[in-house]
């Protein structure tokens, strides 16, 4: 345990009594999900581990979730696995824009800078979304990583357009003028766009997402998608080719942020790769095809490769 870091236990609650010998003999062990806050170069960074033997599964949320994201993923994994919520998302501190680059570059920094005061070294990684952040740091040193699950992340890939929203968010002006407009009940509507159906997402998740934006965080949004041009994500991928560690892309089709050829793109630049679509998932596919946690965590734990398939 870190000494300055701070954790707590997450439960699933205490089984009644009656039923509790019977879940000690039949249940398989779950590590307990501990969260807690460390030091990162000065910022207050909230984390989700589970403790174990070896090199652990890193996952990174994107935008505007956190690393509440992955808790299907940490309850059912058997450990080693660590989430945290990156700087200006969640519960992790929200420095001033003049302390802290919240730039794709400046996030991917600090990413190698969690993992490195986590004496985290060899690592399998999970991304979605923003967690791509994670990838530019993993092409200056791809050894390290021993399996990656590329979910739905944005494309550091060329040829890509920005979405609407995300268009409004890159331009000076209106994407101040829009993070003013947001409340619960809009988030609720506009995030219907990220089910693959639709549909409303469940209360809970809103919450989730709802209960920790801030101006602090709406802030770093604007600051990150503007540091993204199309032409920078491009080139913050150009070596994605030497991340030879065998690599799930899990694709949701009916993401309307990152459209279903972006999966096929992102396998045809890993060395090593296989692809798996849910031609009626969304931008978040686990969410909508909860089939997708047991297909990560069994790739996660296997060690088939993929280079002659």
């Amino acid at each position: 345990m870190l000494p300055s870091a701070s954790t707590t236990l997450l439960g699933s609650g205490t089984p009644p009594l009656n039923g509790l010998l019977l879940a000690l003999v039949s249940a398989p062990t779950v590590p307990p999900i501990e969260t807690g806050t460390v030091m990162v170069d000065g910022v207050s960074t909230f984390f989700r581990r589970v403790q174990g033997d070896g090199p652990p599964a890193v996952f990174v949320h994107g935008n505007p979730s956190h690393s509440e994201d992955w808790q299907p993923f940490l309850e059912r994994i058997d450990g080693p696995a660590l989430a945290f919520d990156l700087p200006g998302w969640g519960r992790s501190e929200r420095p001033s824009p003049a302390d802290f680059d919240y730039s794709m570059y400046g996030l991917a920094k600090f990413t190698t800078r969690f993992l490195q005061r986590m004496a985290v070294e060899d690592h399998s990684l999970v991304v979605h979304d923003w967690g791509a952040v994670a990838l530019i740091g993993a092409q200056e040193e791809p050894d390290r990583v021993r399996r990656l699950v590329i979910m739905n992340a944005v494309t550091l890939l060329p040829g890509y357009r920005w979405h609407r929203t995300a268009r409004v968010w890159r331009t000076r002006g209106l994407g101040e003028l829009s993070n003013k407009i947001w409340g619960r009940r809009v988030l609720d509507f506009g995030l219907r766009e990220s089910r693959g159906d639709w549909s409303r997402h469940a209360p809970d998740f809103i919450d989730m997402i709802w209960d920790h934006l801030d101006a602090g965080t709406f802030d770093a949004i604007l600051r990150l998608y503007r540091s993204a041009p199309p032409d920078k994500l491009a080139a913050a991928g150009e070596r994605l080719g030497v991340l030879e560690a065998p690599t799930l892309v899990v694709w949701g089709g009916r993401d309307r942020y990152l459209p279903a050829r972006w999966g096929p793109a992102y396998a045809a630049r890993l060395p090593n790769s296989q692809l798996l679509e849910f031609p009626q998932a969304g931008h978040w596919p686990w969410i909508d095809d909860s089939g997708v946690v047991d297909q990560v965590i069994t790739f996660l734990r296997t060690d088939e490769d993929f280079r002659n398939s």
